[in-house]
C-alpha cells in the first residue's frame, strides 16, 4: 500500500494537502439531526437513561424548560416520575413513561428545526423515487442557521438568498415556514410568490406533500381531542388559498405575472422565489410587486419572515440591488450566498493518491499564471483562487470537468457562481483582476470619525472661513485620519483631494470627494486614503464643500473632475444652476486649485487657465491604465470596501477597445476619484518635502530627504 502521509512532501504541497484533508473532514463531519450531534446552533448534552435516545445534543434554549431541567437532574424518566408522585399512590408504568416521552419530543421539536424535519417531514428526492426523511444538507444548514440566529434573538427574520442551483434552498425555506406555522405559533399566514405560476405551485406542492404524512395529533396541544381522519389541508372559495384548520393558518400562492394574486394582506410569512426573474407586469415593477407581497409582514413583529430567494440573473435588477444593500448592511435583510463548491454533489474524487498530489502541485505551480488555455478552461490563477475561497481539490477537479462543457466563463458562472460577486457580475470583460483587488481588503476598516464640516457660509469665499468638523453619525464625511499640522514644520504637497461630480437627485450618480495622504511617499511608501465624502448635492455647493475639505487638510491640492461643469448644459442654466462658473470663483478664494497643463502656444497666446481635470476619450484610458498598474502592484492603501466593490463591477464595454464603465446596476464614482488621484499623485505632483518653519522673517529652509 503506498505511503499516503504528507510529511515527506515539499512544504507548500504538504501544507495544501493537509488543508485539503481538513476541508474534507469538515464535509464528512457527523451530522445526526436525531441525536443532535453536529447539528446547528449552540448545543447542550442531555442524558436520560430510559429515553429512546439516551444521549441527545439539544439546543441550549431547550435546557431552560423546567420539565427538561428536572428530568436531567433526575437522570431518568422513572426516577423523575417516582420522585414527583411520591406519597400519591400513583404507579409508574409504560403509559406514564410514553406520556412524558411525548412531552419531551414536543418540547424538542419546538426548539430544534433539524430534529423536527428529520423526524416528521418527508420530501420527494430530486432523483426520483419514494419520499425520504428531510435531512438537511450542508448548504441547507447554513441557511437555517441564518433564520435561527434572527428568530432566537427575537428579531424579524429577513434574508436575501442568492444561490447556485440544485441544493434545495426553496425546500428548506418552505419547510422552515411550515415549522413556524405548525409548531411555533398558531395563526401565522404565509404567502408564496414565484416568477411564474409553475414555480409557486411547485413550492406549495412541497407543503401539501409534507402535510399528507404529518400526524394530526401534533397539530393540537397535548391531550386535546381530535380525529385521525381530519383534513389537514382545506381549500377555500378563493383560488390558491388553503387552510390548515387545526392551526388556524392560511397558505396562499401568487405569481409576479399577476400582481393582484401576490398581495400580502395578513401574511406574516412571505417566501418570494426566483425574484431575479420577476418582470414588470400590469404596469407594476418588481419592486412594487415585492412590497405589496410583504405588506403583512410587519417589521416590528419578531414572528414575521420575509425571504427573497433566487438564482442570480445578471446585474441591475431589483434582486441584485437588494442583495448588495443587504451585503453592505444598509438594510435589515441578511445576505446569504451559497457557492457551487459548498454543494456536496459538485466534487470529483481522484482515482489515486498520486493523481491528487500531481493535481495539487500543478495548482501551486500555475497559481500566478493569468493565461487562459482556451475558451473552455480557466487560468491557473483562477483555479488557485477557487482554492483560496475554500473549495477542495475534489471540487476544483469537478469544476474543470464541468467548465469544459461551457464555451464562456459567463455561461458557467451564471449556473455555478463561485462567489456572490461573480454571481451578479460574471462578465468576461472585467478591467481589474479580482484577486489583485481583494488584496486591498485587509487595510479597509470603518472610519474613525463620521460627520460634516461647517464654516461661516456654504458657498463663496466665506465657505473657507472658520472651518470646523462636527461628529454626526448622519453626516456624509467619513474620516479615517484627521489632518495633521505641525507649528514647527510644513509638509509640502502632502494632501491631495479629488472630486468626481454626480447629480443632485437621489437616483443620479453619486458625487464623491476623496482625500489622500502622500506623506509616506517621502520614504517610498504608498499614499493612503484618509477621508471621503459621498452624497447628492448641487454642483456649485459640491465644489465649495470640496474646497472646505481641501483647506481643512492643510490647503491640499484640489482636483475637480470638470467634465460635467465644462459641458455647460443649458438645461442646468435654466434650472438656475450656474455651476460652470464656480471653478473660477474658487480659484480666486483658494490658492491650490488644480489647473490643466497648457501647451506653449496657448501660454504665448495668453489663453485663460483651465481649471479642473477633464476625463475624455484621450485621458480616460490613460488614467484607467494607471489604475490597473497601481492595483496590480498594490501602490496605495484603500480604506473603503465600497471602492473595491466598484473595481470588481467595472468592465470594458463592447462599444470599443478603450470604452470603460460600470456594469449595469453599479456605480464607478469612487473608482474615478482613485483613477484621477493615482495619475496626479504619481505623475504630476512632486514628492512631498518638509520645510522647517521659523518664527522669524528669514527665508524658510528646505529640508531634503538626504538631510533627514
Amino acid at each position: 500500500m503506498p505511503d499516503i502521509s504528507h510529511s515527506s512532501l515539499p512544504t507548500p504541497l504538504s501544507s495544501l494537502l493537509k488543508e485539503n484533508d481538513k476541508r474534507n473532514d469538515d464535509i464528512r463531519r457527523t451530522f445526526n439531526p436525531i441525536t443532535g450531534e453536529g447539528s446547528i446552533g449552540q448545543r447542550a448534552t442531555l442524558t436520560i437513561a430510559d429515553f429512546p435516545i439516551t444521549t441527545q445534543h439539544v439546543p441550549q434554549e431547550m435546557m431552560r424548560n423546567k420539565l427538561v431541567r428536572k428530568i436531567k437532574r433526575a437522570g431518568s424518566i422513572e426516577k423523575f416520575y417516582t420522585t414527583l408522585t411520591a406519597g400519591t399512590g400513583l404507579t409508574y408504568d409504560d403509559s406514564e413513561r410514553d406520556k412524558i416521552i411525548e412531552q419531551l419530543i414536543r418540547i424538542r421539536i419546538r426548539h430544534d428545526f433539524p430534529f423536527w424535519a428529520a423526524l416528521l417531514v418527508k420530501i420527494h428526492p430530486k432523483g426520483g423515487g419514494e419520499d425520504v426523511p428531510f435531512i438537511l444538507n450542508r448548504p441547507q444548514r447554513t441557511l437555517i442557521e441564518a433564520y435561527e440566529r434572527q428568530r432566537t434573538a427575537g428579531q424579524p427574520i429577513r434574508v436575501i438568498l442568492a444561490k447556485a442551483r440544485q441544493w434545495g434552498g426553496s425546500t428548506a425555506t418552505q419547510m422552515y415556514m411550515a415549522w413556524l406555522q405548525l409548531v411555533i405559533r398558531r395563526g401565522l399566514n404565509s404567502l408564496i410568490v414565484g416568477h411564474q405560476v409553475d414555480s409557486s405551485v411547485e413550492v406549495e406542492g412541497m407543503y401539501q406533500n409534507m402535510l399528507n404524512d404529518y400526524p394530526v395529533r401534533l397539530l393540537y396541544p397535548l391531550g386535546a381531542q381530535f380525529s385521525d381522519k381530519e383534513k389537514k389541508y382545506v381549500g377555500t372559495n378563493t383560488p390558491h388559498i388553503h387552510l390548515v384548520p387545526q392551526r388556524s393558518c392560511k397558505i396562499k400562492i401568487g405569481t409576479a405575472m399577476k400582481p393582484d394574486s401576490a398581495r400580502g394582506g395578513d401574511s406574516a410569512l412571505v417566501h418570494l422565489t426566483e425574484v431575479a426573474f420577476f418582470e414588470t407586469a400590469e404596469k407594476k415593477k418588481p419592486a412594487d410587486i415585492v412590497r405589496s407581497a410583504c405588506s403583512g409582514a410587519l417589521p416590528n413583529n419578531p414572528m414575521s419572515m420575509i425571504v427573497y430567494e433566487s438564482s442570480p440573473n445578471g446585474a441591475g435588477n431589483f434582486f441584485q440591488k437588494e442583495y448588495d444593500s443587504a451585503k453592505q448592511r444598509h438594510s435589515i435583510f441578511q445576505a446569504v450566498f451559497i457557492a457551487w463548491w459548498q454543494i456536496e454533489m459538485y466534487r470529483m474524487p481522484f482515482k489515486t493518491e498520486q493523481q491528487k498530489r500531481d493535481f495539487a502541485q500543478r495548482l501551486i505551480d500555475e497559481r500566478n499564471n493569468d493565461a487562459q488555455p482556451d475558451e473552455r478552461h480557466e487560468s491557473g490563477r483562477y483555479l488557485y483562487w477557487l482554492w483560496t475561497t475554500g473549495a477542495t481539490l475534489e471540487a476544483i477537479n469537478w469544476y474543470i470537468m464541468q467548465r469544459s462543457t461551457y464555451f464562456t466563463h459567463a455561461e458557467m458562472a451564471s449556473e455555478f457562481p463561485s462567489d456572490d460577486d461573480e454571481a451578479f457580475t460574471y462578465s468576461g470583460n472585467r478591467v481589474f483582476d479580482k484577486q489583485l483587488v481583494n488584496r486591498f481588503r485587509a487595510a479597509c476598516k470603518p472610519p474613525r470619525f463620521i460627520g460634516e464640516l461647517s464654516a461661516t457660509a456654504d458657498d463663496g469665499p466665506q465657505a473657507l472661513e472658520a472651518i470646523t468638523f462636527t461628529e454626526d453619525q448622519t453626516g456624509l464625511l467619513k474620516v479615517w485620519e484627521k489632518p495633521e499640522t505641525d507649528p514647527d514644520e510644513k509638509v509640502n504637497d502632502r494632501y491631495l483631494v479629488v472630486v468626481d461630480i454626480g447629480g443632485r437627485w437621489a437616483k443620479a450618480d453619486w458625487s464623491v470627494i476623496a482625500v489622500f495622504d502622500r506623506l509616506y511617499m517621502i520614504d517610498a511608501e504608498p499614499p493612503v486614503v484618509v477621508a471621503q465624502w459621498r452624497g447628492h448635492i448641487d454642483m456649485d455647493l459640491l465644489a465649495w464643500k470640496a474646497a472646505q475639505i481641501a483647506k481643512w487638510y492643510d490647503n491640499a491640492l484640489l482636483v475637480i473632475e470638470s467634465n460635467t461643469i465644462d459641458t455647460k448644459d443649458p438645461r442646468r442654466v435654466l434650472d438656475g444652476d450656474q455651476a460652470y462658473t464656480v471653478l473660477n470663483e474658487i480659484a480666486e478664494a483658494y490658492p491650490n486649485l488644480y489647473a490643466r497643463r497648457q501647451n506653449e502656444d496657448a501660454i504665448k497666446a495668453g489663453a485663460p487657465v483651465k481649471y479642473g481635470f477633464q476625463t475624455n476619450i484621450a485621458t480616460k484610458p490613460k488614467i484607467i491604465s494607471v489604475l490597473i498598474k497601481v492595483i496590480r502592484e498594490h501602490l496605495y492603501v484603500e480604506r473603503d470596501e465600497q471602492c473595491l466593490d466598484e473595481y470588481l463591477a467595472y468592465e470594458r464595454k463592447p462599444k470599443g477597445i478603450n470604452v470603460f464603465g460600470a456594469i449595469e446596476g453599479h456605480h464607478d464614482d469612487i473608482l474615478m476619484t482613485r483613477a484621477i488621484a493615482m495619475q496626479v499623485c504619481f505623475y504630476e505632483m512632486p514628492t512631498p518635502t518638509i520645510t522647517a518653519i521659523t518664527h522669524h522673517r528669514h527665508t524658510p529652509t528646505v529640508i531634503s530627504e538626504a538631510t533627514l
